[in-house]
């Protein structure tokens, strides 16, 4: 197809929405915030599930160093099942078996890794990634070991045992391995108190807290997180999850997360029925939605990019490459950069092959979701989606175009939908394809076509006319 064509019918509608104001919230930060833009990173548990060795953790470290890091990608996370020490079980296994200190806390199971058997839990591989450069990331549950509670273990810091903190009627309905905390007990702070202190030890920059935004949404573990959070030497970047985080909670998850999830998992479908897996053209509804709340500090989460090699042991179904097409892959990072989503690859970066790389390292497709402002979908419907945004830096617009159907889309789209009095506007533009990175001259009006779930992504750079 040709892509100036795809373009031609949306300019106007660009133009015309982009010039709204901001909404309200999107107030001037006078100081950076902690992720002031969507963090950018790696997580173990597309590829590895709970069986993440110590060696996959370091190989797909020194792979982002070598190839992603001058791009802005940071963040290594470990994901569930570092302190689980018979993986065999299985996934939340009911029999599964812990790794746990004299304070009831998880430490890494050293038969996977290695390094911790010296005594200093995850500082060895923190120190590493640090090291390259990189930040380490950490997945862990919300609320206390049943083990440490059924021991009674005391709880580092206070005079206070795990069977003062704990609420033993609340677990989480997918995983056995913990109980809730009951916020109206000290020693309930207490304890994520000191699990902030065991981080700071290891060198721990993001933390990602499972079964907390959803099914069952837990408020006040929130708080007492993040305010433990607060209390470490080092900054912590929070992380909620599963979602659908309800969106009447958007305030109180943006005053005390950096990231939280708007769905539950999505995995490599393009669509799906149920709400576990979700799919990628479920999520442009869901980001509309939430796309007002996105800023500085604070990031609706569209979940992990699970593309690439999803191996040897994916977090669901059978190891695999990416079901997803090249047309629904680039679709789904083209809606993740323009809500500014964080960025979270999902797949074995080791086994990365040419397209996958050239997915995560396009300089000016991260610039969309790293810099661009006043982010919104200005059309969303079951066959077509378009977003708008502008460069916070020049009065360059973005616009993309998502063709959610089966069928080829012949475009334009009615934009009069979009935008009424478009026809007034007495600006031309300059187009630049960012995916191709190609400059397309000044747009006319040709019609074109997007292949089905198809999508591309432009800069419009104004020009006198």
């Amino acid at each position: 197809m040709r892509l100036e064509a795809v373009l031609a019918g949306f300019v106007f509608a660009a133009v015309a929405i982009l010039m709204n104001k901001p909404a309200a919230h999107q107030t001037p930060q006078t100081t950076a915030p902690l992720a002031a833009t969507p963090p950018m990173g790696w997580n173990s548990w597309d590829a590895y599930g709970e069986t993440v060795s110590e060696a996959d953790i370091r190989a797909n470290a020194q792979w982002m160093a070598e190839h992603l890091k001058k791009f802005g990608w940071q963040y290594i996370v470990v994901d569930s099942g570092w302190y689980v020490t018979n993986h065999s079980a299985g996934t939340n296994a009911a029999n599964a078996e812990f790794s746990l200190d004299a304070f009831g806390r998880y430490t890494p199971a050293v038969n996977t890794i290695p390094s911790a058997a010296g005594g200093g839990g995850f500082k060895p591989l923190g120190d590493f990634l640090h090291s390259l450069g990189l930040k380490f990331g950490l997945h862990i549950l919300r609320g206390i070991p049943k083990e440490a509670v059924q021991r009674n273990l005391p709880i580092a810091g206070s005079s206070f045992r795990a069977a003062d903190a704990a609420n033993t009627s609340d677990t989480c309905p997918w995983n056995p391995f913990n109980y809730g905390l009951d916020a109206s007990k000290p020693a309930a702070q207490a304890y994520y108190d000191s699990l902030a202190e065991q981080f700071d030890d290891w060198g721990v920059d993001f933390l990602k807290v499972d079964c907390i935004a959803d099914h069952p949404y837990k408020g006040d573990e929130i708080r007492m997180i993040s305010q433990a959070r607060r209390k470490a030497r080092r900054p912590i970047v929070l992380s909620l999850s599963p979602g659908p985080t309800a969106l009447d909670k958007a305030q109180e998850v943006s005053k005390y997360a950096q990231m939280w999830r708007i769905s539950d998992d999505m995995w490599d479908l393009w669509y799906s029925e149920t709400q576990f897996p979700s799919g990628v053209k479920n999520q442009f509804a869901r980001a509309a939605k939430w796309a007002p709340f996105a800023g500085p500090g604070h990031w609706p989460d569209t979940d992990m990019l699970p593309i690439g090699r999803l191996e040897p042991a994916a977090g669901w179904g059978q190891p695999r490459a990416t079901r997803l097409t090249h047309d629904e892959q680039r679709t789904m990072l083209t809606l993740w950069a323009i809500a500014r989503s964080p960025l979270i690859m999902g797949g074995n970066l080791t086994l990365c092959d040419e397209w996958t790389e050239s997915l995560l390292t396009n300089p000016e497709v991260i610039a969309v979701n790293q810099s661009s402002i006043e982010n919104r979908a200005v059309l969303t419907t079951d066959k077509f989606a378009v977003w708008t945004a502008r460069s916070k830096s020049s009065d360059d617009l973005y616009l993309a175009a998502f063709n959610l159907d089966n069928d080829v889309q012949t475009l334009p789209v009615p934009w009069v939908l979009i935008c009424p009095d478009c026809k007034n506007n007495d600006t031309a533009y300059l187009g630049r394809d960012l995916w191709e990175r190609a400059d397309l001259g000044l747009m006319s009006y040709p019609r074109g076509v997007l292949a089905p779930h198809a999508s591309a992504l432009f800069k419009l750079t104004p020009v006198t006319k």
